[in-house]
Order: C-alpha cells, then structure tokens, then sequence
C-alpha cells in the first residue's frame, strides 16, 4: 500500500545477527572473564566462523565498543525510569540515585568493568558509544543542579563514594548486599558535608560551582 515503508530484511537479518553476537560476547564474558574475550570463541558461541565474524565487527575492540554502548543504553534507560519517580526532598533523591547506580553495577561484573573500569588495554570507546555515557552522566548532573549541587568536587566525591561501595560489594561479596546496607549512611555523611538540609527541612539556597 502507498504509504507503507518497505521492510529492509538484509538490514534485519544482519541486525540480528550482530545482536546475537553480542550476547554471544557477553556470555563468554561472565564465563571467562571480560579481558579472555576472542573472536575465534565467539564465532565458535553463534555457530560461524571467524572470517564471517568479521563482516560483522572487524575486530575484538569493535565487539567490546558495541557491547560498551549497549551497556551505556542499558543504564540510560533504566537511569531514565528512575529519575521519572525520583523523590523531591534532596538527601531521599540523593539515596535513590546511589541505589540506582549502585544495583546497575553490581547486578553484572564484566558491565560494570567494561563502563567503568580500564581492564582492557588498549580500548577506547568510541565517540558515538561514549556520547551515550555522556547523556547519562548529563541526566544525573542535571539532577544534582536541581538540588543545588554544581560543585565539581562535591559531585567527584559522591561518584567516588558509591563506586566505591561498588567495588567493595564486587570484590569481597559478590551477590550480597553488605555493602548496600551501607548506601544510606554514606549518602547522609556526604550530604552532611555539602550541606543538604535534612528530610524535614526545606531546602536552602542552591550551592553555586567554585
């Protein structure tokens, strides 16, 4: 019919099929371990082999730059259900947003190093996948701004607290949740410092950048 667009099913095909090679890369990658990744075990994963993998992504950093900004989508959507609902008050927006962060980056390994961490030498994302962690860092400054939190260095240190209880978790508790129980009173001790009034206050004036 006039109006209807026209299925490009090589298009949807090829889709598909690079789609399926990166779940293939992410299961290899929590088997194994995010730095074994190769081609050949991939190909091998989806039942091709190497020389067609290549028609596909030219090469192992190709796979993990895909699979870096389908990390980054990830957390962008789900960042953005988050902060749809988010609390008004500052120090109870505050504590989402860690909890948010914080069970994204602990619910897969291999993810969280992959967006987070330089375990790959050599990778570099490029500008279009790193433009994806750039929204969702600009979604939560945004946020920080709405409670009047601009300061760089207020805003480092809070990035730096709850990864850090990320890595804790990861490292020592794996599928736990101690590190966790902790969120809320690092949240209220860097809220402390930055001065945001407490959950009965009414919030005061919008700290400005130095």
């Amino acid at each position: 019919m006039l109006g209807e667009s026209i299925r490009d099913r090589k298009a949807e095909r090829r889709e598909a099929t690079r789609r399926e090679i990166l779940d293939a890369a992410w299961t290899l990658a929590r088997e194994h371990g995010l730095a074994q990744l190769t081609l050949r075990a991939v190909a091998t994963e989806v039942g091709m082999r190497a020389p067609s993998l290549y028609t596909h992504f030219p090469s192992k950093n190709a796979i993990y730059d895909a699979m870096y900004g389908q990390a980054w989508s990830e957390c962008e959507a789900i960042s953005q259900r988050v902060y749809d609902g988010l609390p008004a008050s500052p120090r109870p927006l505050m504590r989402a947003l860690a909890r948010n962060f914080f069970d994204f980056s602990v619910a897969d390994l291999p993810r969280y190093q992959l967006m987070n961490q330089r375990t790959l030498p050599g990778f570099e994302p490029s500008e279009q996948t790193y433009a994806v962690a750039e929204r969702v860092l600009r979604m939560l400054l945004d946020r920080l701004a709405d409670i009047g939190v601009t300061d760089r260095g207020d805003i480092e240190i809070w990035m730096a607290l709850v990864a850090g209880l990320v890595d804790q978790q990861l490292a020592n508790d794996p599928g736990g949740d101690s590190r966790r129980r902790l969120l809320d009173r690092a949240v209220d001790m860097w809220s402390d410092g930055v001065g945001l009034p407490e959950d009965n206050e009414k919030p005061r004036t919008s700290r400005r950048s130095r």
